[in-house]
């Protein structure tokens, strides 16, 4: 009666990593997967769709992957879906020692807005004799 209480100790369920499957995979293993998440998304929840349609997945590394995402805003939808999605993911492919790495994309995920001029721009670019066209009609690219 007098003995203190002490609490058993759970053996918890831990499982080390290096003795799950670590199959080899590539990038466009990790773009269909990605590009089948986000058909399902369109129809289910455009709102995440929306979101995260800009973000990009990279195989940086044997078992390392990196998303480039535009806004912390944007993340915050992602991770709704993300644990499901690497989940599948690990399991598809057989490797369960893939690490994922988030980065802001400032540059290379901005949404630009193309007006008819910026268009013109650039098949200017490609075509110089637009330009003289241009100056002989004068089009009205506003």
């Amino acid at each position: 009666m007098n003995k203190e209480d002490k609490p058993e100790e759970e053996e918890s369920a831990v499982v080390k990593t290096e003795d799950l499957p670590q199959n080899h995979f590539t990038e466009t293993d990790l773009q269909m997967e990605w590009n089948l998440l986000l058909k399902q998304l369109q129809t289910k929840d455009t709102f995440v769709f929306n979101a995260i349609k800009t973000f990009k997945m990279l195989k940086s590394g044997e078992n390392k992957i990196t998303v480039l995402y535009p806004s912390d805003s944007a993340k915050v939808e992602f991770d709704k879906v993300s644990r499901a999605f690497f989940n599948h993911f690990k399991t598809k492919v057989h490797n369960f020692a893939i690490e994922i790495e988030y980065k802001r994309d400032f540059e290379n995920l901005k949404v630009e807005v193309m007006t008819k001029r910026k268009i013109f721009e650039k098949f200017i670019e490609k075509n110089p004799l637009l330009k003289e066209l241009d100056d002989l009609m004068r089009f009205d690219l506003t």
